[in-house]
């Protein structure tokens, strides 16, 4: 069911979760002409003027509303009343990333069947417009690669870290201190808030059917104040990055730490901000920077999702996911900083050195820190080198006599 009403004809709207997201929708959007909110729904009692319900299915069932906002989050029971609102003839529009790239496929299968549309922009990147521009604006371009910070509590974290030399103890106190991160902050820091919006900009990117479970993460957790001191030294700052490459017709999707040179503009991304790096042909490299969350950058990605599918010129693209290989990470070829404590001795880069060079590693620069007690730390930079052949070789070097410890391993971009 295609609405047939222009952008400035009356239209209404019911919003499911009126937390942050949803109460900043509801307040914006009586800013917007021709769009009325008239009813919403959440468990608490809420003031708003408009009705507010306990029962979904006040709105899900109410034919004069014809768009149905989910800001609940989750997945159970939003999952369930997004499918409800679809199977009653009602477009979607959601920010929920976990619901989004966990169940992409299902929802827009569903989504076809009915002939309405589902629109996500805020589910990635708050008040950034990534997946609009991914959409339609770049529609006539190949897409070849993206590539950025998704997450602003863990860009936050490094940014104090950074800026501060601060340890990562103390970075996320500062961020709890801010509201920037959670009670539990694990869904950042350990990288699945980036996970889900790097598996949804990949379907929107390649038109791709992503099994989240299959996206490689690593979060942050395991970086120190020494990692960001030595990456600075040699030119670099370290960032979370959700990646999601098309490599000869196989899919490269994944979010991990990695050090990027000071002379990219993502090194300069700081605070709680979001930005997201696009490579394609004919348009070249793009960069998208801004608030990556929040109730009002959010609410404005969702307003104009319900400002799109009112315009009578709107074409919904619930297009049918393809499957495409996906590339395991042993496969994938990067370059990596490692470092490493060992005593100060003869012979200690020579056994290591070798190690490398057995597992076909080839070393970029390797750079002698200082010395406690008798214990030196060393840091090595590798060239392009396949996670496999790596992974081998340091389970060699870490049973050197000649090594105490593999303190880190970050990738390079």
């Amino acid at each position: 069911m295609k609405t047939s009403q222009s952008r400035h004809s009356s239209t209404k709207v019911g919003i499911l979760g009126l937390g942050t997201v949803g109460s900043a929708v509801a307040r914006n959007l009586a800013r917007v002409p021709g769009i009325k909110v008239k009813r919403g729904c959440d468990i608490r009692r809420l003031r708003f003027p408009f009705p507010v319900s306990h029962n979904p299915k006040d709105i899900i069932n109410d034919p004069e509303i014809s768009i149905v906002v989910e800001t609940m989050g989750g997945i159970s029971p939003a999952k369930k009343y997004i499918l409800a609102a679809i199977n009653a003839g009602k477009h979607v529009v959601t920010a929920n990333k976990d619901l989004i790239a966990l169940h992409m496929g299902e929802i827009l299968a569903a989504a076809r069947r009915r002939g309405v549309s589902v629109l996500f922009e805020g589910a990635v990147c708050g008040g950034i417009p990534i997946l609009s521009a991914l959409q339609e604006n770049l529609s006539a371009d190949r897409i070849d690669e993206i590539y950025g910070i998704v997450n602003g509590t863990t860009n936050y974290i490094l940014s104090k870290m950074t800026e501060e030399g601060v340890e990562f103890s103390e970075a996320l106190k500062m961020a709890k201190e801010k509201g920037f991160a959670e009670a539990d902050p694990r869904s950042d820091i350990e990288g699945y808030d980036a996970s889900y919006k790097a598996a949804i900009l990949a379907a929107v990117a390649f038109g791709a059917e992503v099994k989240w479970k299959d996206v490689y993460r690593e979060g942050i957790e395991k970086i120190t104040a020494e990692d960001i001191l030595y990456a600075n030294e040699i030119g670099y700052v370290i960032k979370l990055l959700a990646i999601a490459k098309m490599v000869d017709g196989q899919l490269d999707v994944r979010v991990h730490p990695a050090l990027v040179a000071k002379s990219h503009p993502l090194a300069n991304v700081s605070e709680n901000f979001n930005a997201v790096y696009v490579k394609g042909f004919p348009v070249g490299e793009l960069m998208f920077y801004g608030p990556g969350a929040g109730g009002n950058p959010t609410s404005s990605a969702v307003i104009s999702d319900i400002v799109k599918i009112t315009n009578s010129k709107y074409k919904m693209q619930n297009v049918k996911l393809k499957q495409f290989k996906m590339k395991k990470i042993e496969e994938i070829e990067s370059r990596y900083y490692i470092r490493l404590q060992a005593p100060d001795r003869h012979g200690v880069l020579a056994g290591i050195s070798k190690a490398f060079a057995d597992k076909k590693v080839s070393i970029a620069a390797v750079v002698q820190k200082e010395t406690v007690g008798n214990l030196a730390t060393i840091v090595i930079l590798l060239h392009n080198v396949a996670e496999k052949n790596l992974k081998a070789a340091l389970r060699v070097i870490e049973k050197l006599p000649v090594v105490r410890r593999i303190s880190n391993v970050v990738r390079i971009l």
